[in-house]
């Protein structure tokens, strides 16, 4: 991680990859979508979250976690002294899957390469994955995230930190709202330097090898 690229030089690079992404159809995505989604946020954002893809709002008005979904994760990241516009957001595909399946292998393939670039223009200190499908896939884990949660993962050079999709929380449960607050106070400690890494690691390369938390593996960048 660094500073060697101006936030303004990253911005109009997200910008060019963006419209790329608008007229991309490699994908069978491309067939049903209202919107390419293709992420937000702050371009020099210590926190970068990664959700699986767009739902039917994402795909109407073309931003990622608009909706319910959006308004808890404001809220979440205001109780750790953060607003929307200090952080970055995407997901592991830019297009919704027609009725919010989980991405395909080969959607995820054509689309790993614009989350690679994402992460790598943006380096943030802590990557968030929202939800048990991108946390699986970043992680390259079969275990759920039930297990998953609760613990910062050293990854490509930064943290990881998974936990559950906002929309759990939404569906009513206490317990998983009082686990998302755990978790985003763990971003917190390590936005403020409280958790140092072990030992230093590479940026993601495109052939460069994760370390696996689990024998199970999902490739994602490799």
């Amino acid at each position: 991680m660094g500073d060697a690229t101006p936030a303004a030089e990253r911005a109009e690079t997200l910008a060019i990859l963006a419209a790329e992404v608008e007229t991309c159809v490699v994908c069978r995505l491309a067939e049903t979508r209202t919107n390419v989604v293709f992420g937000a946020g702050n371009p020099d954002a210590d926190v970068m979250f990664v959700g699986e893809g767009p739902g039917q709002r994402e795909d109407e008005q073309g931003l990622p976690f608009v909706g319910r979904s959006g308004e808890l994760l404001e809220q979440l990241l205001g109780e750790i002294g953060l607003v929307r516009d200090d952080v970055y957001i995407g997901n592991v595909v830019k297009c919704r899957p027609p009725k919010n399946r989980d991405p395909r292998p080969d959607e995820i393939e054509s689309c790993k390469g614009y989350l690679r670039t994402q992460l790598q223009l943006i380096e943030p200190k802590v990557v968030v994955t929202l939800g048990n499908f991108a946390s699986k896939l970043l992680l390259r884990t079969d275990t759920g995230i039930t297990r998953l949660r609760g613990t910062a993962y050293e990854w490509w050079g930064r943290f990881l930190v998974p936990t559950y999709h906002p929309a759990a929380a939404l569906r009513g449960s206490a317990r998983v709202l009082g686990e998302m607050r755990e978790d985003f106070g763990t971003v917190q400690s390590i936005i403020e330097g409280k958790l140092q890494r072990r030992t230093p690691e590479p940026a993601p390369e495109e052939d460069a090898a994760v370390p696996d938390p689990d024998p199970e593996q999902l490739d994602l960048f490799s």
